[in-house]
């Protein structure tokens, strides 16, 4: 039974891998949510799990009540600074906590007169960052028109957010370093353990070996290499039903064991609480980890982390022009709060005027030190 009041001891959450290799068995790993036609596939069953349950009956505070007492509702926007582009949900891997749910199965992919509105917002918003992000990005046919076309907006820090394994993916890919290069691409790279055995569990058969290569061949070209301005930096995200320890002592493990084991070295590392949302929901529910895993982001909810969560200064737009507060809301189909909805009629003003849409999701942004896409916050 569990305890209905916060504070009191919890029993140890726990990664159960017997129950983790079954969910894979049953096709985690190897089709999309979408393509095995799960429940969780439509987004409003997902809502409807979020807001019911232990949150229905006033077991746990729904995250809006949270923020009313901490005097933190309704969630405003800020200066916005980071335009978040989502180019399809393509990807050549299928990972088991992946909450875009994104895979080879996966057909949307944003369309070059998409792209071509979206190149005429950054030339003319005020966000200083350009982030990249899919799926794999690289998949999108145009996706290096684009690279070109928006690198010449001038954006301060143009960010593609890739797998790493695509790179090694097909012979069309091998040329991503030199091309990131070229117009210097600040390259966020996927990587969820230094050891072979926790990455392929989350990631897939092989996809550890894969990465290493190509963070290799990212460092040949000059990637992470002190003074010559190519930044590279590894995201790290649990495997399991546990929030992530410490951004500055995972870096530093993150660090000593890749210059140890394989002489690669790297700039920065992102800790990311994974979202209770698309399949790492579905794992939780199946290994039977979701009501200790929501009791644990509630039980570290943290205020000072809503000051700066991510929904307040990034717009992110889905591959078919859509705008959401952020890369979660969008997977969840959160549309912002505004008039103005899509890339095609954007409207800066209007969206700086509106309410954040939140959910019980959200506890995953304000837990602890925070999380957001570019790691903790707090």
């Amino acid at each position: 039974m569990i305890e209905s009041t916060l504070g009191t001891s919890r029993r140890i959450l726990i990664n159960n891998d017997e129950k983790l290799k079954q969910v894979q068995l049953e096709g985690m790993m190897k089709k999309s949510l979408k393509s095995r036609n799960n429940d969780l596939a439509n987004t409003q069953r997902q809502l409807e799990i979020l807001s019911n349950g232990i949150f229905a009956d006033g077991e746990l505070p729904t995250f809006a009540k949270k923020l009313k007492e901490t005097n933190q509702f309704p969630l405003r926007p800020k200066k916005l600074e980071i335009l978040q582009i989502n180019l399809g949900y393509m990807c050549n891997q299928v990972c088991a906590h992946c909450h875009v749910d994104a895979g080879p199965d996966r057909k949307e992919i944003m369309t070059i007169e998409t792209m071509e509105q979206c190149l005429e917002v950054i030339r003319k918003t005020g966000a200083h960052t350009l982030d990249l992000t899919g799926g794999a990005p690289e998949m999108n046919p145009n996706f290096r028109w684009f690279v070109e076309e928006a690198s010449k907006a001038g954006i301060k820090d143009f960010i593609v957010r890739s797998n790493l394994t695509i790179i090694k993916a097909n012979k069309k890919y091998y040329d991503l370093p030199e091309f990131f290069k070229k117009h210097n691409v600040h390259v966020v790279s996927s990587m969820p353990h230094w050891t072979r055995g926790k990455t392929d569990k989350q990631r897939g058969d092989g996809v550890f070996d894969k990465s290493i290569e190509a963070l290799k061949m990212l460092n040949a070209v000059g990637y992470g290499i002190e003074g010559t301005g190519l930044q590279l930096d590894l995201v790290y995200n649990p495997s399991g039903a546990f929030l992530p320890g410490d951004q500055t002592s995972l870096e530093n493990d993150f660090k000593k064991a890749l210059k140890e084991d394989f002489d690669i070295i790297f700039n920065s590392l992102f800790a990311i609480t994974n979202l209770p949302i698309s399949r790492f929901l579905d794992y939780l529910i199946a290994s039977e980890n979701y009501e200790d895993y929501m009791y644990s982001l509630v039980e570290a909810y943290n205020p000072m982390a809503v000051e700066n969560v991510m929904c307040t200064n990034t717009l992110s737009v889905s591959w078919d022009g859509y705008l959401y507060d952020c890369d979660f809301n969008q997977m969840l189909n959160l549309k912002v709060a505004s008039k103005s909805q899509h890339i095609s009629e954007y409207n800066e003003a209007l969206l700086q005027n509106r309410n954040i849409i939140i959910n019980q999701h959200c506890y995953g942004c304000t837990a602890g030190a925070g999380s957001s896409c570019q790691g903790t916050v707090a």
